[in-house]
């Protein structure tokens, strides 16, 4: 393949939260409701040019891991529960991601799409990993990163958080 669409296409809502390590986005291929097989592999081949190592999906089945593998990237799958508790689901995504990070693997986070819950999630990993020191600080960090503010959903995250390591 020759051209502009060589390199692919990068997904949509990217955002690099730790440039060259980690960033997150919505699903490659779009959101399930509009997914588009070809706009996948698209956006897997720019993830793939970018040395992009590692999918890390919250969804609750294990969808398109398939092709992130035939891309040369591994996968995780984390689904959060909808009830109150999710203290013990967070404690084993984060610890996923910062053992990815730790092996020098470049990571995409992903849901269906770039959710306040998602950015919560974010914000609760810098707080969770020590990289910050407050709520506060999380919070704003991240609002400034994706250039939105943080919902009470996104918020609530950050109350339930599993103990640091």
């Amino acid at each position: 393949m020759r051209g502009k669409w060589a390199a692919g296409i990068e997904p949509r809502n990217f955002t690099w939260i730790f440039q060259g390590q980690l960033a997150a986005s919505e699903r490659p291929g779009g959101a399930t409701r509009v997914h588009r097989q070809v706009r996948r592999e698209e956006e897997l081949r720019w993830l793939k040019n970018q040395k992009f190592t590692r999918v890390i999906s919250l969804f609750a089945l294990p969808l398109s891991h398939r092709a992130y593998e035939d891309h040369g990237m591994t996968t995780g799958l984390h689904p959060l529960a909808t009830d109150n508790d999710q203290r013990e689901a967070i404690g084993a995504f984060y610890a996923d991601l910062r053992d990815s990070m730790a092996r020098g693997e470049v990571v995409l986070l992903h849901a269906d799409e770039v959710s306040d819950k998602l950015l919560g999630l974010v914000a609760g990993f810098l707080l969770w990993t020590g990289r910050v020191d407050n709520d506060a600080i999380a919070l704003a960090s991240v609002e400034r990163l994706f250039r939105r503010s943080i919902s009470i959903e996104g918020r609530d995250v950050l109350k339930g958080l599993p103990e640091r390591p």
